[in-house]
């Protein structure tokens, strides 16, 4: 995978409460053409697939039975709050070091100018973990030696 500084949500972040991820990507205020009524309503998951990767760095570990829900989100502001895809919950016994959350690429729907990751933790907290994600230029898809 290749991954850009600008187009990453989160560098190895530590995950062991619900959070937000560490960056959030501001897709900029929609112009309004030339006499126009209303400005364009953009959708970035529309056109070519755009890869997108969540991937385990650390292994997620918990005293229970926790679990992982990764919310890909939008919002009017940089807090977010309006979900367009969601994985989950995933078992803590899944999340091993180099696991793929399984999605592969944006959803249609993002219209919202900023763009992030709500990772949710149930039945937490976690002990230790950490995940890395972001906008990619493509994902390996032979990580399981197949």
């Amino acid at each position: 995978m290749i991954f850009s500084a600008q187009q990453l949500f989160s560098d190895d972040q530590a995950i062991t409460v619900s959070a937000d991820s560490t960056n959030v990507i501001d897709l900029g205020v929609r112009g309004t053409p030339y006499d126009a009524a209303a400005a364009l309503n953009g959708d970035i998951g529309k056109g070519n697939p755009i890869c997108f990767l969540v991937q385990v760095t650390t292994a997620m570990t918990a005293a229970g039975a926790a679990t992982l829900t990764v919310n890909i989100s939008t919002g009017a502001t940089t807090a977010l709050g309006t979900t367009v895809a969601t994985v989950g919950p995933i078992a803590v016994a899944d999340l091993v070091a180099g696991y793929q959350i399984p999605i592969q690429v944006l959803p249609n729907g993002i219209t919202e100018r900023y763009l992030g990751i709500e990772y949710v933790v149930a039945t937490g907290p976690m002990t230790a973990g950490a995940v890395t994600a972001g906008i990619t230029k493509g994902n390996q898809t032979n990580v399981t030696g197949a």
